[in-house]
Protein backbone atom coordinates (compact mmCIF):
# COMPACT_ATOMS: atom_id res chain seq x y z
CA UNK A 1 0.00 0.00 0.00
CA UNK A 2 1.64 3.13 -0.99
CA UNK A 3 -1.35 5.89 -0.90
CA UNK A 4 -0.59 7.65 1.97
CA UNK A 5 -0.43 11.66 2.25
CA UNK A 6 2.61 11.36 4.80
CA UNK A 7 1.44 14.80 6.26
CA UNK A 8 3.03 14.43 9.42
CA UNK A 9 6.75 15.08 7.70
CA UNK A 10 5.09 18.00 6.48
CA UNK A 11 6.92 19.57 4.40
CA UNK A 12 9.63 17.39 3.42
CA UNK A 13 6.76 14.77 2.58
CA UNK A 14 3.70 16.72 0.55
CA UNK A 15 0.46 15.10 -1.57
CA UNK A 16 2.93 15.88 -4.79
CA UNK A 17 5.67 13.38 -3.34
CA UNK A 18 4.90 11.51 0.15
CA UNK A 19 7.11 9.97 2.75
CA UNK A 20 6.95 6.31 1.02
CA UNK A 21 8.93 7.84 -1.61
CA UNK A 22 11.38 9.72 -0.05
CA UNK A 23 14.36 8.80 1.55
CA UNK A 24 14.24 9.27 5.29
CA UNK A 25 16.03 6.44 6.86
CA UNK A 26 18.87 5.61 4.17
CA UNK A 27 19.85 6.61 0.55
CA UNK A 28 17.04 4.42 -0.62
CA UNK A 29 13.35 5.33 -0.26
CA UNK A 30 10.97 4.28 1.54
CA UNK A 31 9.09 2.18 -1.15
CA UNK A 32 12.47 1.06 -3.24
CA UNK A 33 13.08 -0.83 0.59
CA UNK A 34 9.83 -2.19 1.52
CA UNK A 35 9.85 -3.86 -2.28
CA UNK A 36 13.40 -5.13 -2.24
CA UNK A 37 12.79 -6.68 1.01
CA UNK A 38 10.07 -8.53 -0.55
CA UNK A 39 11.99 -9.40 -3.60
CA UNK A 40 14.44 -10.81 -1.48
CA UNK A 41 12.19 -14.19 -0.85
CA UNK A 42 8.82 -13.57 -2.58
CA UNK A 43 8.88 -14.05 -6.59
CA UNK A 44 8.81 -10.45 -8.16
CA UNK A 45 5.46 -11.83 -10.22
CA UNK A 46 3.93 -12.57 -6.85
CA UNK A 47 4.35 -8.47 -5.38
CA UNK A 48 1.82 -5.64 -6.08
CA UNK A 49 1.79 -1.39 -5.17
CA UNK A 50 -1.47 -0.44 -4.73
CA UNK A 51 -1.18 3.30 -4.91
CA UNK A 52 -3.08 6.92 -6.13
CA UNK A 53 -3.10 7.60 -10.01
CA UNK A 54 -1.42 10.71 -9.58
CA UNK A 55 2.24 8.76 -8.19
CA UNK A 56 1.79 6.40 -11.14
CA UNK A 57 4.59 8.08 -12.84
CA UNK A 58 7.19 8.55 -9.28
CA UNK A 59 6.36 5.09 -8.68
CA UNK A 60 7.57 3.88 -12.39
CA UNK A 61 11.00 6.18 -11.72
CA UNK A 62 11.48 4.56 -8.13
CA UNK A 63 10.74 0.77 -9.28
CA UNK A 64 11.29 0.41 -12.94
CA UNK A 65 11.01 -3.52 -12.75
CA UNK A 66 7.52 -2.95 -11.23
CA UNK A 67 5.53 -3.49 -14.88
CA UNK A 68 1.74 -2.05 -15.08
CA UNK A 69 0.22 -5.67 -14.35
CA UNK A 70 1.61 -5.33 -11.10
CA UNK A 71 0.40 -1.94 -10.00
CA UNK A 72 -3.27 -1.00 -9.09
CA UNK A 73 -3.99 2.76 -9.31
CA UNK A 74 -6.78 4.40 -7.03
CA UNK A 75 -8.33 7.38 -8.59
CA UNK A 76 -8.07 9.18 -5.80
CA UNK A 77 -6.66 9.06 -2.14
CA UNK A 78 -10.05 7.74 0.39
CA UNK A 79 -8.02 5.76 2.85
CA UNK A 80 -7.31 2.03 3.11
CA UNK A 81 -10.84 0.27 3.71
CA UNK A 82 -11.47 0.94 0.09
CA UNK A 83 -7.52 0.62 -0.79
CA UNK A 84 -8.53 -3.05 0.46
CA UNK A 85 -11.64 -3.40 -1.61
CA UNK A 86 -10.21 -2.48 -4.55
CA UNK A 87 -7.33 -5.02 -3.81
CA UNK A 88 -9.60 -8.00 -3.29
CA UNK A 89 -11.42 -6.97 -6.61
CA UNK A 90 -8.61 -6.77 -8.71
CA UNK A 91 -7.76 -10.41 -7.59
CA UNK A 92 -10.89 -12.02 -7.62
CA UNK A 93 -11.42 -10.50 -10.94
CA UNK A 94 -8.80 -12.89 -12.38
CA UNK A 95 -9.55 -16.11 -10.23
CA UNK A 96 -7.04 -15.27 -7.95
CA UNK A 97 -7.81 -15.99 -3.83
CA UNK A 98 -4.82 -16.89 -3.04
CA UNK A 99 -3.91 -15.53 0.70
CA UNK A 100 -3.03 -11.91 0.23
CA UNK A 101 -0.97 -9.61 2.19
CA UNK A 102 -1.75 -6.41 2.95
CA UNK A 103 1.50 -3.76 3.87
CA UNK A 104 2.81 -0.83 4.42
CA UNK A 105 5.14 0.91 1.96
CA UNK A 106 6.57 3.41 4.51
CA UNK A 107 7.46 1.23 7.90
CA UNK A 108 10.99 0.34 8.75
CA UNK A 109 11.65 -3.63 9.30
CA UNK A 110 14.61 -4.92 11.27
CA UNK A 111 14.80 -8.50 10.57
CA UNK A 112 13.72 -9.40 7.06
CA UNK A 113 13.69 -13.57 8.03
CA UNK A 114 11.94 -13.00 11.15
CA UNK A 115 9.01 -11.19 8.86
CA UNK A 116 9.13 -13.82 6.84
CA UNK A 117 8.41 -16.55 9.42
CA UNK A 118 5.47 -14.28 10.61
CA UNK A 119 4.19 -14.22 7.56
CA UNK A 120 4.08 -17.72 6.56
CA UNK A 121 2.83 -18.65 9.74
CA UNK A 122 -0.21 -16.05 9.11
CA UNK A 123 -0.76 -17.85 5.81
CA UNK A 124 -1.72 -20.99 7.50
CA UNK A 125 -3.90 -19.70 9.31
CA UNK A 126 -5.50 -16.83 7.08
CA UNK A 127 -6.34 -20.04 4.84
CA UNK A 128 -8.96 -20.76 7.26
CA UNK A 129 -12.51 -18.67 6.16
CA UNK A 130 -13.42 -15.89 7.26
CA UNK A 131 -9.42 -15.28 9.48
CA UNK A 132 -7.96 -12.31 9.37
CA UNK A 133 -4.41 -12.15 10.96
CA UNK A 134 -2.61 -9.44 11.86
CA UNK A 135 0.77 -9.12 12.92
CA UNK A 136 1.27 -7.36 16.22
CA UNK A 137 4.31 -5.43 17.41
CA UNK A 138 5.67 -6.05 20.75
CA UNK A 139 5.73 -2.80 22.78
CA UNK A 140 9.02 -1.27 23.72
CA UNK A 141 7.27 2.02 25.25
CA UNK A 142 4.24 3.52 26.30
CA UNK A 143 3.80 4.86 22.34
CA UNK A 144 0.41 7.30 22.05
CA UNK A 145 0.90 7.52 18.31
CA UNK A 146 0.13 4.09 17.70
CA UNK A 147 -3.30 1.52 17.85
CA UNK A 148 -3.21 -1.45 19.81
CA UNK A 149 -4.29 -4.60 19.53
CA UNK A 150 -5.21 -7.03 22.90
CA UNK A 151 -5.40 -10.54 22.75
CA UNK A 152 -6.41 -13.55 24.32
CA UNK A 153 -2.98 -14.92 25.94
CA UNK A 154 -3.85 -18.86 25.49
CA UNK A 155 -2.39 -19.10 21.76
CA UNK A 156 -4.11 -21.18 19.38
CA UNK A 157 -0.90 -22.76 18.51
CA UNK A 158 2.30 -21.76 17.81
CA UNK A 159 2.53 -17.85 18.20
CA UNK A 160 -1.34 -17.57 16.89
CA UNK A 161 -3.17 -15.65 19.47
CA UNK A 162 -7.57 -14.97 19.04
CA UNK A 163 -7.83 -11.00 19.10
CA UNK A 164 -10.30 -9.47 21.82
CA UNK A 165 -10.32 -6.05 20.72
CA UNK A 166 -8.48 -2.84 18.99
CA UNK A 167 -7.62 -0.18 20.35
CA UNK A 168 -7.45 3.34 19.19
CA UNK A 169 -4.29 5.59 20.15
CA UNK A 170 -4.63 6.22 23.39
CA UNK A 171 -3.78 9.24 25.86
CA UNK A 172 -0.39 9.02 27.90
CA UNK A 173 -1.82 7.43 30.81
CA UNK A 174 -3.50 4.43 29.15
CA UNK A 175 -0.80 4.25 27.26
CA UNK A 176 1.14 3.41 29.86
CA UNK A 177 -1.55 0.67 31.09
CA UNK A 178 -1.29 -0.68 27.79
CA UNK A 179 2.39 -0.87 27.94
CA UNK A 180 2.46 -2.86 31.39
CA UNK A 181 -0.37 -5.86 30.24
CA UNK A 182 1.21 -8.41 29.24
CA UNK A 183 -1.52 -9.45 26.71
CA UNK A 184 -1.35 -6.18 24.60
CA UNK A 185 1.12 -5.37 20.95
CA UNK A 186 1.31 -2.14 18.88
CA UNK A 187 -1.30 -2.47 15.58
CA UNK A 188 1.70 -2.50 12.99
CA UNK A 189 -1.33 -2.74 9.84
CA UNK A 190 0.12 -5.37 8.15
CA UNK A 191 -3.07 -7.48 7.55
CA UNK A 192 -2.72 -10.93 6.48
CA UNK A 193 -6.25 -12.72 4.59
CA UNK A 194 -7.86 -13.79 1.27
CA UNK A 195 -9.51 -11.71 -1.50
CA UNK A 196 -12.19 -13.64 -0.67
CA UNK A 197 -12.28 -13.24 3.02
CA UNK A 198 -12.50 -9.24 2.21
CA UNK A 199 -15.25 -9.34 -0.27
CA UNK A 200 -17.24 -11.29 2.50
CA UNK A 201 -16.51 -8.31 5.64
CA UNK A 202 -17.35 -5.77 3.03
CA UNK A 203 -20.49 -7.58 1.90
CA UNK A 204 -21.46 -7.88 5.45
CA UNK A 205 -20.06 -4.50 7.20
CA UNK A 206 -19.29 -1.86 4.08
CA UNK A 207 -21.77 -2.80 1.78
CA UNK A 208 -22.63 0.25 -0.25
CA UNK A 209 -18.92 0.70 -0.54
CA UNK A 210 -18.19 -2.95 -1.91
CA UNK A 211 -21.08 -2.94 -4.31
CA UNK A 212 -20.51 0.63 -5.53
CA UNK A 213 -16.65 -0.96 -6.26
CA UNK A 214 -17.94 -3.89 -7.58
CA UNK A 215 -20.65 -2.37 -10.16
CA UNK A 216 -19.04 0.13 -11.35
CA UNK A 217 -15.30 -1.13 -11.93
CA UNK A 218 -15.50 0.19 -15.82
CA UNK A 219 -16.35 3.98 -14.01
CA UNK A 220 -13.71 3.45 -11.35
CA UNK A 221 -12.98 7.47 -11.39
CA UNK A 222 -16.87 8.38 -10.74
CA UNK A 223 -17.50 5.45 -8.46
CA UNK A 224 -14.03 6.10 -6.37
CA UNK A 225 -15.33 9.93 -6.00
CA UNK A 226 -18.61 8.79 -4.00
CA UNK A 227 -16.84 6.46 -1.66
CA UNK A 228 -16.44 7.87 1.98
CA UNK A 229 -12.61 7.71 3.00
CA UNK A 230 -12.64 5.29 5.88
CA UNK A 231 -9.73 3.01 7.18
CA UNK A 232 -9.62 -1.00 6.99
CA UNK A 233 -9.45 -0.74 10.74
CA UNK A 234 -12.84 1.42 10.81
CA UNK A 235 -14.80 -0.57 8.19
CA UNK A 236 -13.52 -4.10 8.74
CA UNK A 237 -11.30 -4.87 11.55
CA UNK A 238 -13.14 -3.93 14.63
CA UNK A 239 -16.27 -5.55 13.42
CA UNK A 240 -15.13 -8.62 12.17
CA UNK A 241 -15.96 -12.00 14.48
CA UNK A 242 -12.55 -14.20 13.73
CA UNK A 243 -9.25 -12.19 13.61
CA UNK A 244 -5.99 -13.36 15.24
CA UNK A 245 -2.54 -11.97 15.69
CA UNK A 246 1.04 -13.26 15.77
CA UNK A 247 3.12 -10.97 18.48
CA UNK A 248 6.35 -9.94 16.38
CA UNK A 249 9.64 -8.31 17.93
CA UNK A 250 11.46 -7.77 14.72
CA UNK A 251 12.44 -3.95 14.99
CA UNK A 252 9.61 -2.28 14.14
CA UNK A 253 8.83 1.18 13.17
CA UNK A 254 5.76 3.35 11.58
CA UNK A 255 8.00 5.91 10.46
CA UNK A 256 5.13 8.45 11.31
CA UNK A 257 6.82 11.63 13.01
CA UNK A 258 9.84 13.53 12.96
CA UNK A 259 10.97 12.31 16.56
CA UNK A 260 11.72 8.92 14.47
CA UNK A 261 14.48 10.33 13.37
CA UNK A 262 16.12 10.16 16.99
CA UNK A 263 16.02 6.23 17.14
CA UNK A 264 17.98 5.62 13.56
CA UNK A 265 20.00 9.03 12.93
CA UNK A 266 22.95 9.56 14.72
CA UNK A 267 23.32 13.12 16.49
CA UNK A 268 25.67 15.20 17.14
CA UNK A 269 27.23 15.45 20.79
CA UNK A 270 24.13 18.00 22.45
CA UNK A 271 21.48 15.44 20.93
CA UNK A 272 20.86 17.15 17.79
CA UNK A 273 19.99 15.65 14.43
CA UNK A 274 21.17 18.39 11.57
CA UNK A 275 19.69 17.09 8.15
CA UNK A 276 21.37 19.71 5.48
CA UNK A 277 23.52 23.11 6.68
CA UNK A 278 22.68 23.36 9.82
CA UNK A 279 24.85 25.94 12.22
CA UNK A 280 23.86 26.27 16.09
CA UNK A 281 25.03 27.72 18.91
CA UNK A 282 23.50 26.35 22.33
CA UNK A 283 21.44 24.18 21.18
CA UNK A 284 20.38 20.67 21.59
CA UNK A 285 17.43 17.43 21.01
CA UNK A 286 16.65 19.26 18.04
CA UNK A 287 15.90 18.03 14.52
CA UNK A 288 16.40 20.42 11.87
CA UNK A 289 15.87 19.18 8.25
CA UNK A 290 16.74 22.05 5.62
CA UNK A 291 17.56 22.56 2.16
CA UNK A 292 18.73 26.08 2.75
CA UNK A 293 21.80 27.83 5.11
CA UNK A 294 20.34 27.47 8.22
CA UNK A 295 21.22 28.99 12.08
CA UNK A 296 19.75 28.01 15.20
CA UNK A 297 20.79 29.71 18.31
CA UNK A 298 19.44 28.88 22.32
CA UNK A 299 16.79 26.28 20.89
CA UNK A 300 15.84 22.64 22.35
CA UNK A 301 13.56 20.08 21.74
CA UNK A 302 12.32 21.72 18.07
CA UNK A 303 11.24 20.38 15.02
CA UNK A 304 12.44 23.01 12.44
CA UNK A 305 11.93 22.19 8.67
CA UNK A 306 12.60 24.18 5.96
CA UNK A 307 11.87 22.18 2.38
CA UNK A 308 10.46 23.91 -1.08
CA UNK A 309 8.17 26.49 0.06
CA UNK A 310 7.26 25.69 3.38
CA UNK A 311 8.12 25.62 6.53
CA UNK A 312 7.60 23.70 9.88
CA UNK A 313 8.46 25.23 13.53
CA UNK A 314 7.46 22.55 16.50
CA UNK A 315 7.84 21.78 19.65
CA UNK A 316 8.78 18.00 19.76
CA UNK A 317 6.25 17.24 22.16
CA UNK A 318 3.71 18.87 19.89
CA UNK A 319 4.22 17.01 16.54
CA UNK A 320 1.28 15.02 17.20
CA UNK A 321 -0.70 18.10 15.84
CA UNK A 322 0.73 18.71 12.74
CA UNK A 323 -1.72 16.99 10.67
CA UNK A 324 -4.42 18.92 12.21
CA UNK A 325 -2.82 22.15 11.59
CA UNK A 326 -1.55 21.46 7.83
CA UNK A 327 -5.96 20.70 8.09
CA UNK A 328 -6.90 23.83 9.31
CA UNK A 329 -4.56 25.54 6.94
CA UNK A 330 -5.55 23.95 3.87
CA UNK A 331 -9.59 25.15 5.17
CA UNK A 332 -8.44 28.39 5.52
CA UNK A 333 -7.46 28.68 2.09
CA UNK A 334 -10.19 27.18 0.62
CA UNK A 335 -12.25 29.65 2.41
CA UNK A 336 -10.18 32.84 0.94
CA UNK A 337 -9.89 31.22 -2.11
CA UNK A 338 -14.08 30.78 -2.28
CA UNK A 339 -13.98 34.45 -1.01
CA UNK A 340 -12.09 35.72 -3.67
CA UNK A 341 -13.97 34.10 -6.19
Amino acid sequence: MAGGKGTRFWPYSTEGKPKQFLPILSEETMIQQTYRRFLEWVPKEHIFVITARRYADILREQLPELDRERTILEPEQKDTGPCAALAALHFLSRGDDDVLVMAPSDQYIGDGEDLKKALLEAESAAQEFPAIVTLGIVPTRPETGYGYVEYSEKPRRGRLHRVQKFIEKPAPDKAEQLYRQPNTLWNSGIFVWKPSTIAHYMEKYQPALWYGLKKNRMRLEETYSALPGISIDYAVLEKAELIYTIPVDFGWDDVGLWTVLQRFRPSDPHGNIFLGDVHALECSDNIVCTEKNTVLVGVRDMIVVSWGDGLLVCHKSEEQKIKTALAEMGKKRRQIGAGGS
